[in-house]
Formats: structure tokens, C-alpha cells, sequence
């Protein structure tokens, strides 16, 4: 129990902090993807941005491990965060470090109590979309035969694969590229099912809600209907106690005969 407060004290002190390097870094991924040109030193940091945002988010997944006592449970219970601290490690792929840093963003940001699910959807899809057109986009643009080679092609090739619509007019061609699609993909069919299911339960809870209000109000009129049918019943009862009594008046004797 002592544990559990001091990860959620931990968690609700760097909450703000990790939302604010998190912003550092879209920015420093999206500056070499729009101005591929830029200066070396403008390249490299961004650079040393993302790998110290990485950084951050992997310090903050050892000191939740820290403080918990049962270590291995922890490691268990959160398989995605370590893999997103590992990957980066093992494949210093620039994109690796982008799906990293949004897999432990996106857990952080899901067990924060003040985020509604109507929020967390939201962001997740601006987000995906934002990052996958800047991806598909650094890796296509040179490709032979890519077709997205501008931010616009980006924005619309990843709305139409997130919606899984697919149009077909761009596409990736190469294998990261298609790598990409698939992630988007599957995100998108994810996000889409999240938001059906949060629509359903609202209009089945508001169904609810009628049916509930209208049993409440057949009873009350069941409950009326019981109590006037009793006040009439005690009226009819007092009835005959409550009529005034009339004095018998006697009637003519009958002459008697001598």
C-alpha cells in the first residue's frame, strides 16, 4: 500500500513535467522532417532533445520500478513501457525513439485520472496523425518511386489510413513506409472502435436513464393510486358514525274500543 502512494505521489508530481518534454519533443522531431535543409546544429539539437526526452521518460519508468517492492510484478504488469525503454537501446532508429516516447506518454496519460476518455481519444488520434504524416513523410520523400513527397500528401495519406479508408492515390513503397501504414492502421481500427463503443454506452446509458425515470414515476403513481383507494375505503367506513340522528317520532295510536 505504501508503495502504491508513493508511485502515484511520483506520477502526479512529474505528470506536468513529462506533458511538457513530451511537447519539447514534437517539436524536435518535426523541425528536421519540415526543414530538411536546416543548418547541422539545428539538426543535431533536435537530436540531443529527443534522446534527452526519451531519456526523461525512461528515468521516470526506473523510479516507478525503484519504488515498488514487488519489482518483478511491476515488470510483468508494464511489458510495453519496458520495450519502449529497451528498443531505443538496442536499434538507435530515430522512429523507434517517436514510438517509444508515445507508448510511455500515452500509458501515462491514460492513468491520469483528470483525462476523461473522450480527451484521451482525442489526443491519441491528432497524435498519431500528427507523427505518422511526419514519419511516412521523412522516409518516403526520397524514396525512388514514393508519391508523398509533400506535408499536405502526409496529412492526407495518414487521415485516409488511420480511417481505414484507403483511397489508394498515395501510398508508401517502401518497407518502413509500409511498416508505418500497418501501425496506422491497426491504431486507427482501435481508436475507431473506442470511440463506437463510448457512443453506444452513452446513448445506452441515457436509455437507461428514461427507463429507470419512468418506472420511478409508475410507481409513484402506483403508490397513489394504493393510498386513495385506502383514503376512500376509511371515508366509507365513517360514513353511517358520522350522519346526525332524527328522534323516532310516535305514530297516531289505534283508537281503543270500549
Amino acid at each position: 500500500m505504501k508503495d502504491r502512494i508513493k508511485v502515484d505521489e511520483w506520477e502526479r508530481r512529474t505528470r506536468t513535467p513529462l506533458l511538457l518534454l513530451a511537447a519539447c519533443f514534437a517539436v524536435a522531431f518535426a523541425v528536421p522532417v519540415l526543414a530538411p535543409d536546416a543548418s547541422t546544429w539545428v539538426h543535431t539539437v533536435c537530436r540531443a532533445v529527443e534522446w534527452a526526452v526519451w531519456a526523461a521518460f525512461a528515468g521516470d519508468y526506473v523510479t516507478r520500478l525503484l519504488l515498488t517492492r514487488q519489482k518483478w510484478a511491476f515488470v510483468r504488469g508494464h511489458p510495453l513501457d519496458l520495450l519502449a525503454v529497451i528498443l531505443p537501446l538496442v536499434q538507435p532508429l530515430r522512429l523507434l525513439r517517436l514510438v517509444s516516447t508515445l507508448v510511455l506518454l500515452g500509458r501515462r496519460a491514460r492513468n491520469a485520472p483528470q483525462i476523461t476518455l473522450t480527451v484521451y481519444v482525442a489526443g491519441s488520434v491528432m497524435g498519431l496523425m500528427m507523427f505518422g504524416s511526419l514519419a511516412v513523410l521523412q522516409v518516403e520523400r526520397e524514396a525512388p518511386d514514393g508519391n508523398i513527397r509533400t506535408i499536405g500528401d502526409a496529412v492526407w495519406w495518414s487521415f485516409t489510413t488511420m480511417t481505414t479508408v484507403g483511397y489508394g492515390d498515395l501510398a508508401p513503397t517502401t518497407g518502413l513506409g509500409r511498416l508505418l501504414a500497418v501501425g496506422l492502421m491497426l491504431s486507427g481500427i482501435a481508436l475507431l472502435g473506442v470511440v463506437t463503443a463510448n457512443i453506444a454506452a452513452w446513448f445506452i446509458s441515457r436509455f437507461e436513464r428514461d427507463n429507470a425515470e419512468e418506472m420511478r414515476q409508475t410507481a409513484l403513481l402506483e403508490d397513489l393510486t394504493v393510498e386513495v383507494a385506502a383514503l376512500r375505503a376509511e371515508m366509507a367506513n365513517l360514513a353511517p358514525s358520522s350522519r346526525p340522528s332524527v328522534p323516532e317520532v310516535p305514530g297516531p295510536s289505534s283508537p281503543t274500543r270500549p
